[in-house]
């Protein structure tokens, strides 16, 4: 049985139990979020041990790090390195966008090395294979889509991310919309120039039954990548975008009639004011099914800067409902990320997570901040450290940015404002 075809059946699986046990949660709040699609756990059934990590309503909103292959100058092990960083990081899950070079040995690295789920585009393997063989990608055989698709799966992936809904009459509305930046997905182009030199639909939509079927053989839980996603603020919230998550919301049906878990991708490049209408329209029309989000960024200018502005779009989304945040690099739009870059965007993005979490009043949430915040009033330095986010970056800050000998901070020195404090307020006195 699948982890949803349990949950229907009143079955709390061991995949259940520890995200229960994790998220300080009974363990049937997380049967029936399983049950009715609100909650997903990505496990392929022919993934080994690792930890389960559950993603939806009443749970703590979770981080994905993308790493791959591009270019000529890629390899393997930069990649590893990458992964192992942005595991320490404490990322929730990898994605491996590998899109030329040795896909299939990328692929099966990140999930020797990643203890956390892992998710593909299984488009791009079959974009490169095509290219590869006939010269381009629009000769691509719909045969050969899926067997890249099954290929993936029986490696072991946890969850695929899939453009299923960006059908052919999207594509003519998309035409029609005088948008800035028509196309900025590269599944999502590549996957459209296919469907328009062939004069054909798009066969992850038109065989969507035969994308669940293979999803249910290894319990793979499908994320259903958003082709006419926003490349601007300006094209936010545009009719070829909404058109598309309707077309999302009926695929999200079926997969839970099916018996297959699922969720949804988002965009990408959000202005502040279309962030909540954004993600309550895709609550709507998904019927709860977990939004997963790239950033998403706040503002087109922050190039060199865009993990800020995607913190602060992630902060927001997941106040509004957002379950899963794609971390966005400080090299996003300018290039290929390097291992620093993916440890501070892991971090950024986590940061975002625990902020929406706040917001919304998550249980637990604000006792990490609390019990900071008590170190901070006793001056206790080290537990202060412990606490921080990025326990690594914060004591290599105490230590080169202040006097270590002092219990002070650099700021205040011999003025301690907690000495003041508890002068005038009859708390314990500290002194620095």
């Amino acid at each position: 049985m699948t982890q949803v075809e349990s949950a229907l059946q009143g079955v709390i699986t061991p995949e259940m139990e520890h995200v229960a046990s994790q998220e300080g949660v009974g363990a049937d709040f997380v049967r029936q979020g399983v049950g009715d699609g609100t909650i997903v756990i990505p496990r392929n059934r022919m993934r080994g041990n690792f930890s389960a990590v559950g993603i939806g309503a009443g749970l703590r909103t979770k981080v994905s790090a993308s790493i791959g292959l591009y270019g000529e100058q890629a390899n393997v092990d930069t990649e590893v390195a990458k992964i192992r960083v942005a595991v320490d990081a404490e990322t929730n899950s990898i994605m491996d966008l590998s899109v030329s070079g040795d896909i299939d040995g990328m692929r099966r690295a990140t999930l020797d090395v990643s203890s956390t789920p892992v998710g593909t585009l299984p488009l791009y393997q079959a974009v490169a294979e095509a290219s590869k063989k006939y010269g381009s990608s629009v000769r691509m055989k719909i045969d050969e889509l899926f067997e890249v698709i099954e290929r993936q799966a029986a490696d072991g992936v946890d969850f695929l991310a899939l453009h299923c809904g960006t059908t052919m009459d999207i594509v003519e509305r998309a035409k029609k919309e005088g948008r800035i930046d028509p196309l900025v997905s590269y599944g999502g182009s590549h996957l459209i120039g296919w469907m328009v030199h062939n004069g054909r639909e798009n066969p992850l939509y038109e065989k969507y039954d035969k994308v669940l079927e293979i999803a249910k053989k290894y319990d793979v839980t499908i994320s259903l990548a958003d082709g006419l996603r926003p490349g601007c603020l300006a094209d936010s919230l545009d009719g070829a975008q909404v058109h598309e998550l309707v077309v999302l919301g009926e695929l999200v049906r079926r997969a839970r009639e099916a018996g297959v878990q699922i969720m949804v991708k988002g965009p990408g490049h959000v202005p502040l004011n279309h962030l909540k209408a954004t993600v309550t329209l895709q609550k709507s029309l998904c019927k709860g099914a977990p939004y997963f989000v790239f950033g998403p960024v706040v503002t087109d200018i922050a190039a060199g800067y865009d993990h800020i502005s995607a913190a602060i779009g992630g902060a927001i989304s997941a106040w509004a409902g957002a379950a899963f945040l794609c971390y966005v690099t400080a090299s996003e739009h300018l290039g290929l990320p390097d291992v620093a870059q993916v440890r501070e965007g892991v971090v950024a993005a986590r940061i975002a997570a625990h902020a929406g979490d706040l917001a919304k009043g998550h249980p637990g949430a604000a006792d990490w901040d609390l019990e900071l915040s008590r170190a901070r009033k006793l001056l206790d330095w080290q537990k202060q450290i412990e606490l921080a986010i990025d326990p690594q970056r914060a004591e290599h800050m105490r230590k080169t940015r202040s006097e270590e000998s002092s219990k002070a901070c650099a700021m205040c020195g011999k003025y301690c404002a907690m000495d003041v404090v508890s002068k005038y307020l009859g708390t314990s006195k500290l002194s620095c």
